[in-house]
């Protein structure tokens, strides 16, 4: 943009341009460096695998040791089961070496990389795939991880190339792989109309999904509350909900905020996490701030369950969930229970645990403060 006739207005443009552009390309640096460490990690593991006589030292324990070595060195995401799908991720994708290679100046394996580079390059591919360097820079590590669940490398490369050409987002990638895309595009006689249909009611990837990823805010090192909030009003409400339960004085002894759980290889986060001393128990909250979903109840039964499975010490009593669905002049409290009846609830926990009608008349009050305020800061 030219500034030799820049006004007021102009200057806003160029500053917001300046602003959006570089904030895109940070993020997708940042992304593409969460990429290239987690190939990484897969290419070392293979190579480590390659050397018999140090693999055979650990034989099925190899990844069991190597997450507890990393944990004890603070390496974020590498438990067992994320470094074999970092070895997964290596092993679907070696052509990314190239763009590896090229950027890897502070990477020890520099000679042993160039080597890999001369042998793929003396390899025709056996399924057209996209650039090394167009893939990581344009798709996520967790567009990878759905990819990489693919046995099929045509299978893989058709939703890689749909991705691409789309912008997809994760959840729109995973939608399209549990629709059958790839099948129905087969069956198709007119593939044309199928791929413009399916590319029209597309999710498209933005910046901000790029940097909500679980795995880029681990990486950098961020705490989930910094990058999770959905919303002023939701994360203000949180603050108040939490300071209420604390009032309380009924043994809500405060535990976590935006509590990151691993489940089925997906990430969820809980709003509010306490451990009532008196019950024994966690106390799981999640607040939506719009109407009830009979979904939204499944997702804090799905937490409550995890809970119950393995967040339960000796002594410790079922834990319990609370969802808050809220909007103005309208609030729904409902309790999630895992393995307990609704008559040991009644006669065991509420007489501990705030009422239906109390917590919805807080909600209430701090939704009507919580919008008042909103609309004296925007006079």
């Amino acid at each position: 943009m030219s500034t030799d006739t820049l006004d007021f207005p102009g200057l806003v443009a160029a500053i917001r341009q300046a602003n959006d552009a570089l904030a895109e390309q940070a993020s997708r640096a940042v992304n593409v460096s969460l990429t290239l460490r987690n190939w990484f990690i897969g290419y070392y593991i293979a190579e480590f695998e390659l050397q018999g006589a140090n693999r055979a030292n650990y034989g099925d324990r190899l990844l069991v040791e190597l997450a507890r070595a990393l944990r004890g060195q603070a390496v974020s995401n590498c438990g067992r089961r994320q470094l074999y799908a970092y070895l997964a991720f290596y092993r679907a994708y070696p052509q990314i070496v190239r763009t590896a290679s090229a950027l890897s100046a502070p990477i020890l394996a520099r000679p042993r990389l160039e080597e890999k580079v001369r042998t793929l390059s003396a390899q025709s591919p056996v399924v057209p795939a996209a650039d090394p360097e167009t893939l990581i820079g344009r798709l996520s590590y967790s567009h990878f991880e759905q990819l990489v669940e693919l046995a099929d490398p045509l299978q893989r490369t058709f939703y890689e190339t749909e991705a691409l050409r789309g912008n997809w987002s994760v959840r729109e990638l995973k939608r399209q792989i549990a629709s059958q895309y790839f099948e129905r595009c087969g069956l198709s006689t007119d593939k044309t109309t199928l791929a413009r249909l399916a590319q029209a009611g597309a999710e498209p990837a933005s910046r901000r999904d790029l940097i909500r990823d679980p795995y880029v805010f681990e990486f950098l090192g961020l705490q989930p509350r910094e990058v999770m909030s959905e919303g002023q009003l939701e994360d203000a409400l949180l603050d108040r909900l939490q300071d209420f339960l604390l009032e309380l004085g009924h043994g809500f002894c405060f535990e976590a905020r935006q509590k990151r759980l691993l489940i089925g290889g997906e990430h969820f986060f809980v709003d509010l996490v306490f451990y009532h001393r008196i019950l024994k128990c966690h106390v799981l909250i999640e607040l939506k701030n719009d109407a009830f979903k009979h979904e939204h109840l499944g997702q804090l039964n799905s937490y409550v369950g995890y809970y119950q499975k393995h967040e339960m010490a000796e002594g410790d009593q079922p834990p319990v969930g609370i969802l808050l669905c809220t909007r103005k002049n309208e609030e729904l409290v409902e309790y999630a229970l895992a393995g307990m009846s609704n008559q040991l609830f009644v006669s065991r926990y509420q007489v501990q645990l705030p009422g239906k009608d109390e917590i919805a008349a807080f909600l209430h009050k701090a939704v009507a403060e919580l919008g008042g305020e909103d609309e004296c800061r925007t006079a």
